[in-house]
């Protein structure tokens, strides 16, 4: 992926016992535009039963290590989940870290030489401050050698922390078991950011609610907003969003098993690829809102997931508030050459629009959202204007 051009890569998610993983096959199923097993429509939605990496932990932290050596100047995040146990997730971050799985932030580097090619020798101290926000997390353990070269060199190994895996995992209370109770995912981050001396991001799941409960929910609860919030406010540098949507993918009308059929069984399973952007969209809206009115947005980053598949899909989740977007389902469909056509599809919307940086039009979108309410009062007050110009 990285010589296919890729801006970084979040690695499958790791955990202390992969021997409790235990993944079957199939384990995918597609859904395609048309009937009922129509083979060769397009597909429009992807479902999965897997579950995270059954690979041993040590081979997986030796490949870190190889990936950095040899690619010294890219961006590698850990991705890592564990039961509900102080100790292993203590146990596993530091494992993770002493890998030296680093961000090496070269694109900071490099702009501050720029920077420094164009400015007085003399430029004062305050201008010379990083570019990127050290978290205060590093900050705090500063006399650590280890972590005192990681803050002088701006070289952080960021984590992402799977609290949404929809199936199999929160059957060990895992995955989506914390991401679905707000003060248990407070618990849990407030553990991870005590031990962690690096930037973490809290990957949120979508599946926060069970339609069988009793009772009205309101509306916040029933919505992102609550356990992004917790997880910032436990001291995570950022979220991503959404994983997954839990999903029956559909019925085999000649066999009449569920797809994907394992030995003529099957459990529900995450739901991706185009058909889920929309409800992306508004997830990842209403949690980049929440930052910016409630945190220093300039301080926390926001990545956002859920059927991209070209730039343009980039370029919307961007307007939303996305800081970064995440692809997954799109490489397994077009393969890791895609990228490319990503970059040149975001480069002409920013082109078409003369936006020169991300920042130029991150949120741009948040002005043309109101309420139903106000929706309707607007377009009465415009009925009611005397002179309209209509449209040809």
């Amino acid at each position: 992926m990285f010589d296919e051009g890729w801006g970084g890569v979040i690695a499958k998610t790791v955990s202390l016992d992969a021997s409790k993983v235990i993944n079957v096959t199939p384990r995918y199923a597609r859904l395609r535009a048309g009937s009922n097993g129509a083979a060769k429509k397009d597909v429009i939605g992807w479902q999965n039963i897997e579950l995270i990496s059954d690979r041993p932990l040590e081979t997986m932290l030796k490949e870190f290590k190889q990936l950095k050596k040899e690619y010294p100047d890219r961006i590698l995040i850990a991705s890592i989940m564990e039961e509900y146990n102080q100790t292993a997730w203590e146990e596993l971050i530091d494992r993770v870290e002493q890998t030296g799985v680093v961000w090496s932030c070269l694109h900071y580097k490099r702009e501050v030489e720029d920077m420094r090619e164009k400015q007085s020798t003399q430029m004062e101290e305050e201008e010379r401050k990083p570019l990127l926000k050290i978290p205060s997390k590093v900050l705090a353990r500063r006399s650590d050698p280890l972590v005192n070269g990681l803050v002088n060199g701006v070289n952080w190994m960021p984590l992402e922390i799977n609290f949404s895996c929809p199936h199999g995992m929160p059957e060990r209370r895992m995955g989506v078991a914390d991401g679905q109770d707000c003060k248990l995912l407070d618990e849990v981050c407030g553990w991870i950011n005590a031990k962690a001396t690096v930037p973490v991001w809290a990957k949120m799941t979508p599946n926060i609610t069970d339609i069988t409960e009793f009772g009205a929910i309101g509306f916040e609860l029933a919505s992102l907003v609550k356990p992004a919030r917790v997880s910032l406010k436990s001291g995570c540098e950022g979220v991503s969003a959404i994983n997954t949507i839990m999903s029956v993918m559909g019925i085999d009308l000649k066999t009449l098993h569920p797809e994907p059929c394992v030995e003529g069984y099957s459990t529900p399973g995450g739901y991706s690829y185009n058909a889920v952007r929309p409800i992306a969209f508004a997830k990842v809206m209403n949690i980049a809102q929440m930052i910016k009115s409630e945190f220093n947005d300039k301080d926390y980053s926001l990545s956002g997931i859920g059927g991209i598949e070209t730039g343009y899909d980039a370029a919307e989740f961007i307007l939303l508030g996305s800081n970064t977007v995440q692809v997954c389902t799109g490489v397994m469909v077009h393969g890791y050459g895609h990228v490319k056509t990503l970059c040149a599809e975001l480069q002409d919307f920013m082109k078409q629009h003369n936006f020169s940086t991300i920042e130029d039009f991150r949120g741009h979108s948040f002005q043309y959202f109101t309420t139903h309410t106000v929706l309707s009062t607007t377009e009465r007050e415009s009925e009611t204007t005397p002179f309209r110009i209509h449209s040809t």
